[in-house]
């Protein structure tokens, strides 16, 4: 087991980093390599999951409830509110589920370089940045009496598609699971709290779904767990990245993607630095 410093400071990165477009694997690459540290393991990157997937699922309870309501009018394909709002994230996260599958039986290694992590975060940063200068089109939020509400019934077909498309290419290392997502909502012209918005929603499905994945193999290895270091991994990662959530919404809510494209392209330059230097 590692060191009980460590798996805290992993836990709180990786909560935090998980739902930010600034690319948690670039950060849980960095860390370790100027560290020394040894990966935190799979029982811990189990936790790790569970506590962001607790987190998100709790800041868009009201759309999980509304969705789950509208279950049997989505098995009927009749279009009310929450109904095609579960249609559309499904749909959206289709493209993902096929790319990830088709990546496994690929294992293609340039995915493992940590060179790949950091041209990906000077990549997608630039993208994000040419994305976010573009004019809002098609605004679909707005705030009322209980706090912020979206038109999801303004969002096309195509546009869940593309945004799918995109989540896509979050399988190559650094390119930013959130990030990529809302880069393309805002290509779409999507003003920037709903394309926050339906990104956290679009993770549900991804993060529960690698969350079971791995804890059925972690299940299957009859690895003993230490339960003090799950639960501890759980909370922390829970706490962090709520907390993350809750801010970057509001900084969305008044200002743009700047400072999250500026930290990306310093990431990125860092861990070139640290390549060039053989330290990574």
């Amino acid at each position: 087991m590692e060191p009980f410093f460590q798996i805290i400071m992993l836990s709180v990165i990786q909560g935090i980093t998980e739902f930010l477009p600034v690319s948690s694997s670039g950060h849980l690459v960095l860390l370790p390599a100027l560290t020394g540290w040894a990966d935190q393991g799979q029982v811990m990157d189990v936790a790790a999951h569970l506590g962001s997937l607790g987190a998100v699922a709790f800041y868009v309870r009201r759309d999980i409830v509304a969705m789950l309501g509208g279950v049997g009018d989505c098995l009927r394909l009749r279009k009310t509110g929450p109904s095609y709002l579960m249609m559309m994230v499904i749909l959206a996260s289709l493209p993902a589920i096929a790319a990830g599958a088709a990546l496994q039986l690929l294992d293609p290694p340039f995915l493992r370089l940590a060179l790949t992590v950091a041209i990906a975060n000077i990549v997608f940063a630039l993208w994000l940045w040419w994305a976010d200068r573009q004019p809002v089109t098609q605004n679909m939020s707005h705030q009322g009496q209980q706090g912020w509400q979206f038109d999801w019934q303004s969002l096309s077909l195509r546009q869940a598609i593309l945004i799918g498309a995109a989540q896509a290419l979050a399988l190559i290392p650094g390119t930013s699971r959130s990030g990529v997502t809302m880069t393309m909502a805002r290509q779409l012209g999507w003003d920037r709290l709903t394309a926050a918005r339906f990104s956290l929603l679009l993770s549900l499905p991804v993060i529960l779904g690698a969350g079971t994945l791995k804890g059925l193999s972690v299940i299957s290895s009859g690895r003993a767990v230490d339960v003090t270091a799950l639960v501890t991994v759980m909370t922390l990662s829970f706490i962090c990245a709520l907390a993350a959530v809750s801010w970057m919404m509001g900084w969305l809510a008044r200002a743009g993607f700047g400072i999250f494209i500026i930290y990306r392209l310093v990431l990125g330059g860092v861990l070139l630095v640290c390549i060039s230097a053989g330290v990574i």
